[in-house]
C-alpha cells in the first residue's frame, strides 16, 4: 500500500488546545507528521503540518475528520497534495546556506520590508521564517522610545555577497532603515563576548572635546578628532596632537566630566542583558582610563583598555603613559580576550563608530557601526543607525520578551 502526503493549512481565531484536537485526528490514522510550523498575529492562527498517510480510505477519512474537526472549532482547514518528487526537493535544500536578515528601525513600513525582500528574491533566496523581536506598538500612545526589529531566516546559493550586502547598504541609506545581514551557522548563535568603543557609542560624547572646551582649546581639538574620526588623519597624530593642546588642564575637571558622562540609549539595557545571558563584555577605546575606569564600574563591564593620561601636581601635562590605544591595539585586545576567555574569534561582536574601530569590526565575528560615520559603515559588516544601542541585541536573535524578563 503507496502512501500520500497532505499540506494541512489551518487558519481562524486562536484558542487553548487547537493544535492538540487536531493531532488527536492524525494519531488516530497513525499520520506521520514530517514538518510542522504556526505563527499567531492578533490572535488569528494560522497552522501549518505536512503528513504522510496510507492511501485509500485511510487518506479520506483523515481529511474528512479533520474537516469536520476544524468545523467545530470554528476555524479553516485546506488540504493540498504533495507529490513524492516535490517533496524530495524540498528535502533536499536543507543542505543550502543559511542566513538572517535583521530590519531595524524607529518603525517599519511596508516599502521598506518590500525593498529587502525584493533584493532575497532577486538572488533567488527563498525566505523560510519572519520573525518580529520587537515588542507590539500603540497606535494611541506615543511610545517613548520607539523601536521596530524583524528577523527574516533566508537560504539558498548565495553566489555574490558582496553585491547583496552593498544593495542592502543603498537601502539602508535611502529608506533610512537598518538591514543586517549574517550567515545562520554555529558561531551566530553561540557569541560569547561584545567588545565597545567608548566615546560616541557607549557614551553619547567624545570626551576629549568636552576636555578641550574646558581648555580653551574646542574648535582646535574637535576639528583634529573629526578628521581622525574619518579616516582623514592617523590616530596616532591626532591623538599626540590633542593631548599638547589639554596641557595644564586641572584633574578636578576630570571628575565632573565622569560623573556626567552621558550613557548611550540602550546601553543599560544591552549591558544587563548581556551579563544575565553570560555574555563578556569590554571597553576598547581611544580615550582615556580616567573615565573608562568610571564607566566600567557604572555598567559593570568585565575588561577596560584605554589610554593612561600623564597627570602631575594635580595638572594635566599634556603627555600620555604606554602605548596609544589606536586601531590596530584595539583589534589586539579584542584577540587577546578572546583567547582568554577561550573562544573563537567568530564568536566576538565589536561595536565602534569611528575609523580607528574598524580594525576590531572587520576582525569580529560580528563588526557593527554604531551611528557611524559614512566611510566606516560602508566598511563595517553591519550598522545601526536608528536605535539606541540594544539594537545589538536584535542582531543576536533576542525577543523583547527575552529581555524584558531581565528588568
Amino acid at each position: 500500500m503507496t502512501n500520500e502526503i497532505f499540506l494541512l493549512n489551518i487558519s481562524g481565531q486562536d484558542k487553548p488546545g487547537l493544535t492538540s484536537s487536531l493531532t488527536n485526528v492524525l494519531a488516530d490514522y497513525d499520520a506521520k507528521v514530517l514538518d510542522i510550523g504556526q505563527a499567531n498575529i492578533h490572535e488569528t492562527l494560522s497552522l501549518g503540518m505536512l503528513f504522510e498517510i496510507q492511501s485509500g480510505e485511510q487518506s479520506s477519512a483523515v481529511q474528512k475528520d479533520l474537516l469536520f474537526k476544524a468545523y467545530e472549532l470554528g476555524i479553516t482547514a485546506k488540504f493540498t497534495p504533495i507529490t513524492l518528487e516535490d517533496y524530495e526537493h524540498w528535502v533536499s535544500l536543507q543542505g543550502k546556506d543559511r542566513f538572517i536578515v535583521t530590519i531595524l528601525g524607529d518603525k517599519l513600513s511596508a516599502y521598506q520590508i518590500s525593498e529587502v525582500t525584493k533584493v532575497i528574491s532577486e538572488k533567488n533566496l527563498n525566505i523560510d521564517a519572519i520573525k518580529r523581536l520587537t515588542g507590539r506598538l500603540s497606535i494611541v500612545k506615543k511610545e517613548e522610545y520607539p523601536r521596530a526589529s524583524i528577523e527574516l531566516s533566508i537560504r539558498g546559493k548565495l553566489e555574490n555577497k558582496a553585491e547583496l550586502t552593498e544593495k542592502f547598504m543603498q537601502i539602508s541609506r535611502d529608506l533610512d532603515v537598518d538591514i543586517a545581514f549574517q550567515e545562520d551557522d554555529f558561531y551566530r548563535r553561540n557569541r560569547r563576548l561584545v567588545c565597545f568603543d567608548m566615546d560616541s557609542t557607549l557614551i553619547q560624547t567624545e570626551v576629549i572635546d568636552e576636555l578641550a572646551e574646558l581648555a580653551g582649546v574646542g574648535n582646535e581639538v574637535k576639528a583634529i578628532t573629526e578628521a581622525a574620526m574619518q579616516g582623514d588623519i592617523d590616530f596616532n597624530e591626532s591623538f599626540e596632537r590633542r593631548m599638547k593642546l589639554l596641557k595644564g588642564l586641572k584633574e578636578e575637571v576630570l571628575h565632573d566630566v565622569a560623573v556626567n558622562l552621558p550613557i548611550t540609549k540602550g546601553a543599560r539595557r544591552l549591558i544587563d542583558t548581556l551579563k544575565t545571558y553570560g555574555f563578556k563584555t569590554a571597553i576598547l577605546s581611544g580615550g582615556f582610563t580616567y573615565f573608562g575606569n568610571y564607566l566600567q564600574k557604572e555598567l559593570g563591564i568585565d575588561y577596560m583598555y584605554a589610554n593612561q593620561l600623564e597627570i602631575k601636581d594635580g595638572v594635566l601635562t599634556g603627555n600620555f603613559l604606554g602605548d596609544i590605544v589606536n586601531g590596530e591595539k584595539k583589534a589586539e585586545y579584542l584577540k587577546e580576550i578572546a583567547q582568554k576567555e577561550g573562544l573563537h574569534i567568530n564568536q566576538t561582536i565589536a561595536v565602534g563608530d569611528g575609523a580607528n574601530d574598524l580594525p576590531m569590526l572587520n576582525l569580529a565575528g560580528l563588526g557593527i557601526a554604531f551611528h557611524a560615520k559614512p566611510t566606516v559603515k560602508d566598511n563595517a559588516q553591519s550598522s545601526i543607525s536608528n536605535i539606541g544601542l540594544d539594537g545589538v541585541l536584535y542582531l543576536l536573535g533576542y525577543h523583547d520578551r527575552h529581555i524584558d524578563l531581565m528588568e
